[in-house]
Parts: C-alpha cells; sequence; structure tokens
C-alpha cells in the first residue's frame, strides 16, 4: 500500500510539474505598408473595406447571387474541403483524450502448459501439484498513464488544433475562389452575349450597305470591285458569329460545372450594359489582410503548428514517466477462478525512461522541426507579400480601365458618327466605297473593345473583391 502511495504521489508531482510549458506563439514581425500601391481611392472610415461585404450585399444582380448560392450547396471542390473540415475535427477531438489513461479489460483468459518432465517447472509441477501440467486463469483490467511532465501531450494537442484551424481557412479559400470564379464567368457571358448581339447588328447593317451597292452597280453607279469588297467585309462579320456562339456555349458549360451541376443553359435578365457596380470598392487598409484572407491565415497556422511540433521534438528528449496498474481475479483452477477475495490479485508501477542512444534520431528531429519552422515562417511572410501584391494590381486595373472605358466610349461614339457621315458621302459620290468599308469595321471594332473593357472592368472589382479576402463570409 505505501508503494501505491508513492506512485500516485509521483503521478501528482508530475501533474503539477509543467514547468516547460508549450511555448506560446506570437505572429512573425511584418512591416506592412500604410496604403496599398496607386490606391486611388481614399478611405476616411476603414469600415468601409468591401472585405467585410456579404457577397449577397456586395453583388446586386439577383440572377448571379442565386449561381453563387447554388456553387456552395453544390460545388464538389467546395464540398471535399467540407469534408476534410469534418476529418481534422474528428482528429483533433480523438487528441483530447491523449491526458486520459489507456484502460483495456482481458474478460477471460485461460491457458494450459505442459512443461518437460526434465525441466525445472516439469520436475516442480509433478512434485508440488501432482500432474505433470499447469492451468491458469485470469481475468483483469490494464491501466497505463504517460504523465504529461514537460508539456509534450498538450504540444501534439496544439498541432491537431491548428491542423483543424487550417482545413476551416483552406475551405473559406476554396469559396473565395468559387465566388470568383462564379462571377468572372458569369459577366464573361454577358460580354459574350453583348458582342454576339453588336456582331448581328453589324452584319445587318452590312446587308444592307451591300444591297445598297447592289443597286447601285446595277444602275453603273460603282464597280464589281466594291460589291465584292463589300461581301468580303459581311462574310467576315458572319464567320465571327459561330465562333461567338461556341464560346458562350462553353462559359455556360463551365458555369453549370462551378455550380455542380451538368452542362447546361444559364438564364441571365441583365446585360452588360445594365449590370448595376458594386457601390463602392474600397480596399481598407493591408493590416487588414491578416484576418481576411484565408491563404494568410492558413500560413499563419503552419508557423504556429511548426512552433508546437519544436516543443514536442525537443521534449521528446526528455525523460517521460508512466504509470501502469493491473488488477482482477487469478487462480490455477478453474472452480476457483472466481472465488473472491481469494482470487483477486493487484498491481501497480512507476517507470522514468530517459532516451539514450537511439541513433540521434530525436536530435535530429529537433533539428529538422526548427527548420521547418523556419520555412514556414518564410511562407507565411510570402503569401501577406502576394496578397498585398495582389490588391495593388487589381487597384490599378480598375483605375487604368475605367480611363481606358471613357476613351473606347468616345472611340464608339465617333466611329457611329463617322459610318453615318460615309454613308451620306457615298450617296452623294464624295466618298470611296473604300471609306465606307474602313468606317464600318472601326465602329464593329471599337463596340467590341468597349464590350470586352466593360467586363474586364467588372472582372478586375470581382478580383479586388477576392484579393482583399471577400467572399467567405
Amino acid at each position: 500500500m505505501n508503494s501505491i502511495k508513492n506512485i500516485a504521489y509521483i503521478a501528482l508531482v508530475s501533474g503539477a510539474a509543467v514547468s516547460c510549458k508549450v511555448q506560446k506563439y506570437e505572429r512573425p514581425e511584418i512591416k506592412m505598408p500604410e496604403a496599398f500601391r496607386n490606391d486611388s481611392i481614399v478611405v476616411d472610415n476603414q469600415d468601409q473595406n468591401i472585405a467585410k461585404i456579404s457577397y449577397k450585399d456586395f453583388f446586386k444582380d439577383p440572377v448571379l447571387v442565386g449561381l453563387i448560392d447554388k456553387a456552395i450547396v453544390q460545388n464538389n471542390n467546395l464540398q471535399v474541403a467540407l469534408k476534410q473540415i469534418e476529418f481534422a475535427s474528428l482528429a483533433y477531438n480523438q487528441s483530447k483524450w491523449a491526458n486520459v489513461p489507456t484502460v483495456s479489460a482481458t474478460i477471460g483468459n485461460a491457458s494450459i502448459s505442459r512443461p518437460s518432465d526434465n525441466s525445472m517447472n516439469g520436475m516442480m509441477a509433478g512434485q508440488f501439484m501432482g500432474r505433470k501440467y499447469t492451468e491458469d486463469y485470469t481475468s483483469s483490467v490494464n491501466i497505463s498513464w504517460e504523465a504529461d511532465i514537460w508539456g509534450k501531450i498538450r504540444g501534439r494537442k496544439e498541432q491537431a488544433l491548428t491542423e483543424y484551424l487550417k482545413t476551416q481557412e483552406a475551405a473559406k479559400a476554396v469559396r473565395t475562389g468559387l465566388v470568383a470564379s462564379v462571377v468572372q464567368g458569369y459577366y464573361n457571358l454577358l460580354m459574350l452575349d453583348t458582342q454576339l448581339e453588336i456582331t448581328k447588328s453589324n452584319l445587318t447593317y452590312s446587308d444592307t450597305t451591300l444591297k445598297f451597292l447592289t443597286k447601285q452597280q446595277e444602275l453603273g453607279l460603282t464597280t464589281a470591285l466594291a460589291v465584292q469588297q463589300q461581301e468580303i467585309v459581311k462574310d467576315q462579320i458572319l464567320k465571327t458569329i459561330p465562333a461567338i456562339e461556341s464560346s458562350i456555349a462553353t462559359q455556360e458549360n463551365a458555369l453549370s460545372l462551378l455550380t455542380g451541376s451538368m452542362p447546361d443553359k444559364i438564364e441571365r435578365k441583365e446585360s452588360l450594359n445594365t449590370v448595376l457596380s458594386p457601390d463602392h470598392i474600397a480596399a481598407g487598409i493591408p493590416s487588414e489582410l491578416l484576418s481576411y484572407r484565408p491563404d494568410i491565415k492558413n500560413a499563419e497556422l503552419e508557423v504556429r503548428k511548426s512552433v508546437a511540433a519544436i516543443h514536442v521534438a525537443k521534449m521528446s528528449m526528455y525523460p517521460s514517466l508512466t504509470i501502469t496498474a493491473q488488477g482482477g481475479i487469478n487462480a490455477f483452477q478453474a472452480s476457483k477462478w472466481f472465488s473472491i477475495p481469494g482470487s483477486l490479485f493487484g498491481m501497480a508501477a512507476g517507470a522514468i525512461a530517459q532516451p539514450i542512444l537511439n541513433g540521434k534520431q530525436l536530435k535530429t528531429q529537433y533539428e529538422q522541426s526548427k527548420v521547418l519552422s523556419e520555412q514556414a515562417e518564410i511562407n507565411f511572410k510570402q503569401s501577406v507579400l502576394k496578397a498585398v501584391g495582389e490588391v495593388s494590381d487589381a487597384l490599378v486595373q480598375i483605375q487604368k480601365l475605367e480611363e481606358q472605358q471613357k476613351v473606347a466610349e468616345g472611340l464608339v461614339t465617333k466611329s457611329n458618327e463617322a459610318v453615318k457621315k460615309a454613308d451620306i458621302l457615298f450617296k452623294y459620290n464624295s466618298a470611296t466605297y473604300v471609306e465606307v468599308i474602313l468606317a464600318q469595321t472601326n465602329k464593329l471594332q471599337a463596340e467590341l473593345d468597349l464590350a470586352s473593357l466593360k467586363a474586364q472592368r467588372l472582372n478586375a472589382i470581382t478580383a479586388l473583391y477576392r484579393s482583399v479576402g471577400g467572399g467567405w463570409q
């Protein structure tokens, strides 16, 4: 009984001796800029950061919001990420049991052994028991517990926790990417619709001009060459229509896959010219990326996990205290197996183990864990640099695309006026058919370019929304 008390005392002391706690994690120091480069948006109120806005409020098109809702529910990549969270959650819950003693029970163990007659056991069995074989019957409960003196078990729990949190951030990253992909695919679809409409309109105009030239040729007012050139222009426009229609179908199929559906037509009500842009596109301040970008938070969690791994590797070189106990009933005759208290037995033991020579494996693991931690910190800093760069790029693109769009709108206006003037001058023999064709070509190209710039600007705003960490709320 005194021995058992001593072991219990050792266990109590070891449970309280937690001087080597798991090192508290501190975020690596990163010097963040006060503002993004080329941020032309003055933010008086930091709460204007678009990362804080739900996609349901940021994007105004109800059809687009419906597509995003559907994608979040049905997208297979996102579902895989959510399952990974569930898997990591089970692992973390299991790690909480590391401090609980391991308990196993032997319900019934019966054995018969027949030693050699020339062996000591055989001679003793024959002499004292009057038979050449021995029986043994046991039922027992076994308990084993490792005292977490140095915080090694807590370090493993910390590793499991950070791995679980990493899966959550990974799922958020998948979601932000999914939202951006759906939005950009939808805007590209609207752009293709507009380009198809523009192309068909220009085809109709080209056909009207061809009929006019044909009539003039019949009257001897123009040459066959003019008619032939206009036919070529018409055919070139006609040739682009199937290509645009093919791109529309491909984009619809891509959107269907993103929403977890079979390839099908995507219904839409808005056009590129009527779709509403977000009310404001404030990017906030760079330091907010540390809170809103899932990939940055994921990289930081990897640093936190590596710190815990260093502690576990270091403490593995320290002594470990294991306490075991066993109790139950034991007898050499089946008839006395459950004879209580005569068959009762008990045992308790405590062992302190210190690694001495194991091929330098523990030391190497400790050094490797420090290298991996340094690597994780570098990756974390790189993810911050990448995020700041992405936001800065998106801000520049939005600003420059707005400037290009204004110029393109002026070009469309001028090209429409040029076409009207060319028609009038040609009718009065003050312009050649070449000038008419050139004016038509310029008009078509200007309108297509404007549609492309509008879509690019909307996509740049979407890229900014994703790069500041919006879309997972």
